[in-house]
């Protein structure tokens, strides 16, 4: 197989330097980690200085992610001789338990780490990564709650809490975890998607008329999010047949629809014009938009209907 460095005529410098930029940019792209991580350690790892521990780290994540454990356990062996005993690396252990679906172990590791460390968020995280996987997503939410209690501004935990009530159907709690996002990121476009496609779900005159001024909040932040545009049109046109709406609201809500679907119809006359390869991701997108706001639709009327047994 040919190097990285020959097939693209690339230094062990640009190696390393594209190895970092992955690391800023927090990019999931396991198999280029892999291939031009291995050969850095390889073939170059005399020359990385202290970035080679690093790179270990950065490969054996990668690793686990691609399936080359026998990669992941050599980097994890080099990291415990240069630093035994330390936290970091055990929990990286506990990863490579979790992609050998060892949880038990993987819990047992956590738990010690946070004997000696109760401010370890890392470890509690992982601990909730694994009840995630293991579908026990009741479990998973009360030990999201506990940390919550204790860090408070972390919002991506505040942004995986909402994803497990809404995996949960409770939509109630899930636009309370939303709100506390949209306060600390009020120009955040999609979380005001996000809260408006929840508030959509729960149905109710008054939560449609909400999810609208959202998705019309996260149209507004960014005007080329068509999810956002879509969900306009979709609950904009709820409001104006439902009937209980005032003859005015249905009058304003039929002006909204109408304005969305232009939109919405400029954009796909928009990629008509691009390559047949734009045309065609248009077509597929507002379908998969489509799709899932029916089903969100749907998901609102089960909802009614079981409030009525």
């Amino acid at each position: 197989m040919a190097k990285v460095s020959e097939l693209y005529d690339v230094t062990w410098e640009e190696m390393r330097d594209k190895m970092r930029k992955w690391r800023e940019e927090n990019s999931r792209n396991s198999e280029q980690i892999v291939e031009v991580g291995e050969e850095l350690i390889n073939e170059y790892a005399s020359k990385l200085g202290d970035d080679i521990w690093i790179i270990y780290e950065q490969v054996m994540i990668a690793a686990l992610d691609y399936g080359r454990d026998d990669l992941a356990l050599f980097c994890l062996q080099e990291l415990r001789r240069q630093f035994p005993g330390s936290h970091r690396v055990k929990r990286l252990t506990g990863m490579r338990f979790e992609a050998m679906e060892r949880y038990d172990d993987a819990i047992q590791l956590y738990d010690r780490i946070l004997q000696e460390d109760p401010t370890n968020t890392a470890a509690r995280k992982r601990k909730i990564a694994i009840r995630k996987a293991q579908g026990k997503n009741v479990e998973a939410i009360r030990e999201l709650n506990e940390y919550l209690e204790q860090f408070v501004g972390d919002q991506e935990a505040w942004h995986e809490l909402a994803e497990l009530y809404i995996n949960e159907h409770d939509y109630a709690k899930a636009a309370f975890c939303l709100e506390e996002l949209m306060m600390t990121n009020p120009h955040n476009h999609l979380y005001c998607q996000q809260y408006a496609e929840v508030k959509y779900t729960q149905g109710g005159l008054e939560n449609l008329e909400l999810s609208r001024k959202y998705f019309a909040q996260a149209l507004k932040l960014n005007n080329r999010n068509m999810r956002a545009l879509f969900g306009l049109y979709m609950s904009a046109s709820h409001i104006a047949s439902n009937p209980k709406a005032s003859a005015k609201t249905k009058k304003d809500n039929m002006k909204y629809a109408s304005w969305a679907a232009s939109q919405i119809n400029r954009a796909y006359q928009s990629s008509c014009h691009g390559s047949a390869e734009t045309n065609l991701r248009m077509r597929v997108q507002s379908l998969a938009l489509l799709s899932e706001l029916r089903i969100l639709h749907c998901c609102e009327l089960w909802c009614r209907l079981q409030m009525q047994f």
